[in-house]
């Protein structure tokens, strides 16, 4: 039997409920606007400080899809990996993510199914300890088998 895994990636055959896998990033105004840039996502509470503070977050916040990317680094990065196919996420926004917060992105599994290769897992996404962004993804996790 072949090894074809990417280096880097835990395969479904060593996949365990429980496994957690987590980043920490501090969200810059690089990143934003970066963000902003590649999204085309130009809202004016993620660039303008001054539209942002007659809102309800009274500031500038991160847009919540920079935020569930960091959800989508640590499933392609670490668990599974590089090889990770994404099947879906589900995602619930909970509180904004400001300029200069710390997110922790974190990924645990929940369940497996061995026959289909497929993966869920619970992701979250904290600052300062305070969820931020929770949902599901599941995924299409790699083997060590050729198909």
């Amino acid at each position: 039997m072949l090894d074809n895994a990417p280096r880097g990636t835990i395969c479904i055959e060593d996949i365990e409920i429980g496994m957690i896998r987590s980043l920490r990033k501090e969200v810059t105004d690089r990143d934003i606007a970066l963000f902003a840039e590649i999204s085309t996502d130009h809202n004016p509470v993620h660039i303008d400080e001054d539209y942002a503070q007659d809102t309800i977050f009274g500031g500038r916040i991160a847009h919540g899809m920079l935020t569930a990317g960091l959800v989508s680094a640590v499933i392609g990065e670490q668990l599974p990996g590089h090889g990770t196919v994404y099947l879906g996420q589900s995602l619930k926004f909970l509180a904004p993510v400001r300029p200069g917060d710390v997110v922790l992105a974190e990924v645990e599994v929940t369940t497996i199914d061995h026959a289909k290769r497929q993966v869920k897992m619970a992701t979250r996404c904290l600052v300062e300890g305070k969820k931020v962004l929770v949902g599901e993804a599941t995924v299409l996790a790699p083997s060590r088998k050729f198909d």
